[in-house]
């Protein structure tokens, strides 16, 4: 599965200052035009200067095309080569109406040779606001605390928190988060950092004292005032609401980590990271002490990854382990080892094989069997390792200095090819299709098989009374739902059709829904509230299969 909204929009400004990508020549009459109106609920006041960015999914047949609107609201775009698009609209201050939840992918529209799709609708609305202000005990104001607002949603295999604002206070204690969508929010305050705790985990405080009474310090604070995620409350936003969330922060005992990296070589130090499992985040961090001692204070209760990545040495290490922090936690041993070195050569077959394969445009990816991606990023500006490999024009790859642990191989997006699919990974001998690649300090040697026969699925979503649905949000579900890696998901464009193709080989449930909560198809229980609307599905190699889908509407507000 894929993010496309970051990388979309930072790309699409770089193009847009560029001008339009450089695509093949083509005679006008080959090419598209998109023409319409951008207005403002309630009242459908035109929208000017709203930004409309036009990019093509396949980059290397399409273009990318950029407008502003008229002060009438008006809009038009020429010139456009036939493809499919995602269509964004940016206005500040201002969201899509059409949507009851934002989607990373935009609008997607397909446009065919010599098409004019006019009359184009787009209604935005008035973006909302949380703002407030934070104080001590004493109700002076406090600087430099983080706001964050937050939504929950379900990813690789656990619920997640995942920020869509965050501000730090000024010198009055006050904040601003504008931009957000309608929806269910969660809030939250970081204290700004305690320099006395710092200095106290260098080992500069006296030990005996620290010992007599329980450190104490701001914590991190969700609305509506609660150091206990669980008892946390969420908010509900509408379209223009200016929603105050103020906190008080009060010194409170805080727990702590404490433990040893052991097996450090000669002249050598370790650098500690904390990360919370739930956010996308480092928390917290220490230094080592000389005799590879190490404490974290102001950790609050919660499911996290501790790191330790060796500095100085001669080859690259680290060490990795899950920690579930209740209360303070005592005794933890860290041992790194040498990152690996994993590599391989990757074959091609199958009928849609069609001369000499380019597979210097491929790149594959190694993913953490626990699901802990966020950890494999940290590892990549600390550790040495990225976790992409890029496959050379004779099929070769590596990845060195991989941490030790357990890890599933991924096709990386092979642009125009969208057609493949992973059909095996051996390492060693050992069959490891299925992601229990372990990778523990040694050499790996893989032999991987991609095949360009993946199966494919295309059709239209329809309402109740048989009419097309745009943007419906269509997932491939398969029955193995721990291989999150065999998910796929696309919208279906302005006449309702859609096509996901390299799809492995096996049993699967197709979903189409007019709107859903981020990724919340990842999580089974979600998925099982909606098995009557489910389409069962066996999919063969090279198979095509073409449906009518209904969607699953969205509830109302």
């Amino acid at each position: 599965m894929k993010h496309l909204a970051p990388c979309f929009l930072f790309f699409s400004l770089v193009l847009g200052a560029m001008g339009q990508s450089a695509v093949p020549p083509a005679e006008s009459s080959h090419r598209a035009t998109i023409a319409g109106i951008v207005t403002k609920d309630p009242g459908a006041e035109p929208v000017k200067k709203a930004v409309i960015e036009v990019i093509a999914e396949n980059q290397q047949q399409g273009g990318d095309y950029t407008a502003v609107s008229a002060p009438d609201g008006t809009f038009r775009i020429e010139g456009i080569l036939p493809g499919r698009y995602h269509m964004f609209v940016e206005r500040t201050g201002l969201l899509e109406a059409d949507k009851r939840h934002a989607n990373a992918q935009g609008r997607i529209l397909t446009l065919s040779a010599g098409q004019e799709l006019k009359d184009l609708q787009i209604r935005l609305q008035a973006a909302a606001v949380v703002r407030g202000r934070v104080t001590d005990e004493d109700g002076d104001p406090m600087a430099e605390a983080q706001v964050s607002v937050l939504r929950q949603t379900y990813g690789t295999g656990r619920s997640r928190w995942e920020p869509a604002g965050s501000e730090r206070t000024n010198d009055l204690g006050e904040y601003r988060i504008a931009g957000l969508a309608a929806g269910s929010y969660y809030v939250s305050v970081n204290p700004p950092p305690d320099f006395k705790s710092l200095i106290e985990s260098d080992g500069h405080a006296d030990a005996a004292s620290a010992s007599e009474k329980p450190a104490m310090s701001y914590q991190t604070s969700y609305y509506p005032g609660t150091a206990d995620r669980g008892q946390a409350s969420p908010i509900q936003l509408h379209a223009g609401d200016d929603f105050p969330v103020n906190f008080s922060l009060v010194p409170s005992p805080t727990l702590h980590v404490r433990g040893a990296v052991v097996n450090l070589p000669p002249r050598s130090s370790a650098t500690i990271m904390l990360q919370s499992r739930e956010f996308n985040v480092v928390l917290n961090g220490a230094e080592i002490h000389k005799d590879g001692s190490f404490v974290i204070h102001d950790v609050a209760p919660g499911s996290y990854t501790i790191l330790a990545t060796v500095e100085n040495a001669p080859v690259q290490m680290m060490a990795r382990q899950t920690l579930q922090v209740a209360n303070n936690v005592e005794g933890v041993r860290l041992a790194p080892l040498p990152g690996a070195s994993v590599r391989g050569r990757m074959r091609v077959e199958g009928k849609g094989v069609t001369g000499r394969v380019d597979l210097g445009q491929m790149f594959l990816s190694l993913h953490p069997s626990d699901g802990d991606d966020e950890s494999a990023s940290m590892f990549t500006i600390g550790g040495g390792f990225s976790y992409l490999a890029h496959v050379g024009a004779d099929g070769t790859f590596e990845w060195k200095n991989v941490p030790p642990g357990s890890y599933n191989v991924r096709l990386g997006d092979t642009g125009a090819q969208t057609d493949w699919f992973l059909k095996a990974v051996q390492a060693g001998g050992r069959d490891a299709s299925e992601g229990r690649l372990t990778v523990n300090g040694g050499p790996l040697t893989l032999d991987i098989v991609a095949s360009a026969d993946g199966a494919q699925i295309e059709g239209v979503v329809v309402d109740s009374k048989g009419e097309p649905v745009a943007d419906a949000v269509v997932v491939v579900a398969p029955d193995r739902l721990a291989r999150g890696d065999l998910f796929q998901k696309t919208v279906s464009d302005q006449r309702g059709r859609f096509t996901i193709r390299g799809i492995s080989p096996g049993k699967y449930s197709l979903f189409a829904w007019e709107a859903v909560e981020g990724e919340a198809y990842y999580n089974p229980d979600f998925l099982k509230s909606f098995e009557g609307h489910a389409t069962s599905l066996q999919m063969n190699e090279g198979e095509h299969r073409s449906l009518q889908v209904e969607v699953i509407a969205a509830p109302q507000d």
